[in-house]
């Protein structure tokens, strides 16, 4: 093997070492109701999601604020929260819309 190819092969072990390390762990307090005995699920991990822009900006201010509640139901938490940030973000329409237009326009100019 020579010298290059071990060396590559070293760097992509470590990135691999390193990216694996910085994985997110389990959640240990899903399926485990919060003080008031309530669970939450699709519906609340949605408005979550759409409100996390605000509140992860207030969180970074204050501890008295989070943006993702860890007392879930688990999956369809995480589901309801993943497409309410999508809708707060803007999704990929944004850009599929930037996209057609180049397309339109370059097939205007070449056209």
């Amino acid at each position: 093997m020579s010298k290059i190819k071990l060396l590559w092969l070293i760097i992509v072990c470590i990135v691999v070492l390193v990216l694996t390390a910085c994985a997110a762990g389990p959640n240990e307090l899903a399926s485990v109701p919060r003080e008031d005995g309530s669970l939450p699920g699709f519906w609340l991990g949605a408005w979550h999601g759409l409100i996390f822009p605000f509140t992860f900006i207030i969180s970074l201010f204050t501890n008295a604020i989070h943006f993702y509640e860890v007392h879930n139901d688990g999956l369809w938490y995480n589901v309801g929260f993943f497409l309410g940030a999508a809708v707060s973000l803007g999704g990929s329409s944004g850009s599929a819309a930037r996209r057609r237009k180049v397309i339109v326009e370059h097939r205007v100019a070449s056209g």
